[in-house]
């Protein structure tokens, strides 16, 4: 029987996962990623499951007063409390408590060391300033990135490849005319641009989203526009034509996928300059709001504190394996979809 040739995707995977490091790396990336998406369950200050007195209750998916547990008060009860811990663990009651017991915003008033204090039992990777334990912070602050970085990727991969299509199929009087606004779009101050929103509207993660997104097209704009303006003088496209395909169908169905290369190379790169636009935009207090988990703003009290050695280390280290994981999955994706590279 003859043999079968594999599809250029599935090429283009074989070649992805020879190339071990950029194929680990994603694996890595998607587990941390996984991980960071279930932070409720890990890190959090309530029980995740509480037998008290014959009775079960899910103190994860909703509050309880202090009254349920034997307290005196109606407030939401502190699980930290040594008086409510026990309360639920002696006799037969019992609870199930998360890898680590704490939330991003959790005040341990019952620390035993001064904040910002150093890794210990209480506390794997210490705490901040706040008395904020540091590792939920870390996984908290870490999924605040990446997602924050996925979508302003999405938004940017979006913008880009509808601008650079467009300028580069039609090309004319149509491109010149989009090159023009991308050169006076370009040269607009953009830090200027971040400082002024927001002192004239309050900090969220959807008005920074917004503001970033108005730049980050324009790099993979110019990557689409010159495959357009390569492919649309393939025998293929002139076929189509002939054939009176519209050329919205031309465009969807025939040139984007033969274009698709420097979009897929773009991802990883363009998700590393977004994390490190939200990190650099938070250090600097231009970031996500004020009590949002985020990388930035412990390097921040990293320089405040410096000799909480601790804080700045460990975020360091969190932000430089993010970074380095996303850029040897951009080098692997690199090399897989080279159309020079053979599978021998």
């Amino acid at each position: 029987m003859p043999t079968v040739s594999p599809s250029p995707g599935r090429r283009a995977w074989r070649r992805f996962k020879r190339n071990r490091l950029g194929f680990w790396s994603l694996v890595l990336f998607s587990v941390l990623v996984a991980l960071s998406l279930f932070a409720e369950v890990l890190s959090t200050d309530k029980p995740l499951v509480v037998r008290y007195e014959g009775t079960t209750y899910f103190p994860v998916l909703r509050d309880y007063s202090e009254k349920t547990f034997g307290g005196d008060f109606e407030t939401p009860a502190d699980y930290l409390d040594p008086f409510i811990r026990k309360r639920i663990t002696q006799g037969g009651n019992w609870a199930v408590y998360a890898p680590n017991p704490y939330g991003p915003k959790t005040l341990n008033y019952f620390a035993s060391s001064p904040n910002p204090a150093p890794p210990s039992r209480e506390n794997f990777f210490g705490s901040d300033d706040r008395g904020r334990d540091l590792l939920a912070q870390l996984i908290y602050g870490f999924r605040v990135s990446v997602l924050f970085a996925l979508a302003l990727t999405v938004i940017g991969v979006v913008l880009g490849v509808i601008t650079g299509a467009i300028q580069g199929f039609f090309g004319g009087k149509t491109d010149l005319a989009f090159q023009r606004f991308i050169e006076i779009w370009g040269s607009m101050p953009e830090l200027y641009l971040l400082i002024i929103f927001s002192a004239i509207f309050a900090p969220s993660v959807a008005l920074l989203l917004v503001l970033l997104s108005l730049f980050g097209w324009m790099g993979l704009s110019d990557y689409v526009r010159a495959e357009f303006l390569r492919n649309r003088q393939m025998d293929y496209v002139r076929a189509a034509r002939a054939l009176g395909v519209s050329n919205l169908q031309i465009m969807w169905r025939h040139i984007l996928p033969n274009s698709m290369t420097p979009v897929v190379t773009f991802l990883p790169f363009r998700m590393s300059a977004a994390i490190l636009a939200l990190t650099s935009l938070d250090f600097l207090g231009l970031g996500v709001p004020p009590g949002t988990p985020s990388l930035g703003e412990l390097l921040s009290q990293g320089k405040a504190n410096i000799d909480a050695w601790w804080i700045s280390l460990s975020t360091f280290a969190v932000l430089v394996i993010t970074l380095m994981l996303l850029t040897f999955m951009g080098d692997a994706l690199r090399d897989a979809l080279d159309p020079r590279k053979t599978d021998t």
